[in-house]
């Protein structure tokens, strides 16, 4: 016999109590949701826009902090020069001041880091005005014709040093701020921008005078760097010096360098200690040749010279112009670098080995290391 469950006829009562009660909690759970009681989604992703403005608010008092603890200690250096009216050769010279570059405390005993090819010229009077007006007349001036690198003093011993960073911990990406006199003019100018790459090699030129000089192992970066910044700090987002920008690329956009600030550290501490600076000097201008082109020209690679100083170290050792330099110091000179790098490690006095190639010939000489003259 077939088993049967019973069937359950509900009555009309019953249905409309089911509809209203359906009703009522419709209407409890919608006004829950609305008062934000309950949570409530719609089967659309969940835009966190508190999170990501908070983002760009902490960003941007980032930018904010530095530039407000920096700029008080970053600088505007111009020069005043006796000019001449050409009309009237007769009439006395009159002087013309100029705003050239930026430069950024070091020390509170009045140190200043520029570039050299800020403060160049010899016949001309230096002076720095501070964010605040004040004018000092420059009374020393280191230069290092190296890195293009100027320390020069003042006397005051109220302006606050920046701290100095590692750059050696940059990172492609991170970001980097710039603070300089763009063109000149726009005092205390902030940039804001991220390490564009490390290691750089450019040709740094001198518009106005046409010097050009080979600058090594730069930070690139697309922070704004305008005539008139260099000198300037490159900071990192903790208001650390990292750099110290020098140059800019004509044509190009978004591209400038700066001297990573542990090439700079140790002729500051050296001029802060001693107010002089004694470097080691080889005296070549060389252009290095790599594997492949030395392949294609059937020479050795290794450091064509260029050109050599008189009396210099490497004069009295006897190499030449057209020699090619493939050992120093039994070090293999397989990069640009590599001669500057042993000179560095070295101290006045030193003497360097250097194996020596010219047509087809090779020898070594002996090299003593004389002190860079204060150009």
């Amino acid at each position: 016999m077939e088993s049967k469950l019973p069937r359950l006829t509900p009555n009309l009562s019953t249905l409309l109590i089911v509809i209203i009660l359906g009703a009522l909690s419709g209407v409890g759970f919608y006004q829950a949701s609305s008062r934000g009681l309950i949570p409530f989604r719609n089967g659309l992703p969940e835009i966190k826009l508190q999170q990501k403005t908070q983002t760009v608010v902490d960003e941007e008092s980032a930018t904010i902090s530095v530039a407000e603890k920096a700029s008080p200690s970053v600088v505007a250096i111009g020069g005043t020069a006796k000019v001449v009216n050409p009309f009237n050769p007769f009439s006395a010279p009159q002087s013309q001041s100029s705003t050239i570059g930026t430069g950024f405390v070091v020390s509170d005993k009045g140190i200043i880091v520029t570039n050299k090819h800020v403060v160049s010229d010899s016949g001309v009077t230096y002076n720095v005005v501070t964010k605040d007006g004040k004018k000092y007349e420059i009374r020393k001036i280191y230069r290092d014709p190296v890195l293009d690198l100027a320390i020069v003093q003042i006397d005051s011993s109220d302006l606050k040093a920046l701290e100095l960073g590692d750059s050696s911990k940059l990172k492609v990406g991170q970001t980097v701020i710039a603070i300089g006199n763009a063109l000149g003019r726009f005092t205390n100018t902030v940039t804001k921008g991220v390490v564009s790459g490390l290691g750089r090699r450019v040709v740094a030129g001198d518009p106005f005078s046409g010097s050009a000089e080979s600058l090594d192992d730069l930070v690139q970066t697309d922070a704004a760097i305008n005539p008139g910044n260099s000198g300037g700090p490159l900071l990192n987002a903790a208001g650390q010096v990292i750099g110290v920008n020098v140059a800019t690329t004509e044509g190009a956009q978004s591209i400038g360098f700066a001297i990573p600030i542990n090439s700079v550290k140790q002729i500051v501490d050296e001029f802060v200690q001693k107010g002089t600076v004694s470097r080691p000097f080889l005296g070549v201008q060389y252009r290095f040749i790599s594997k492949d082109v030395a392949l294609m020209n059937e020479v050795p690679q290794g450091a064509y010279i260029q050109s050599v100083v008189d009396n210099s170290a490497a004069s009295k050792a006897g190499i030449e112009a057209g020699d090619i330099i493939t050992k120093i110091d039994g070090q293999t000179v397989d990069s640009e670098t590599k001669i500057s790098e042993v000179i560095k490690s070295k101290k006045i006095g030193d003497t360097l080995t250097l194996n020596i190639w010219k047509d087809g010939k090779e020898r070594t000489v002996t090299a003593t290391l004389q002190e860079l003259p204060n150009q």
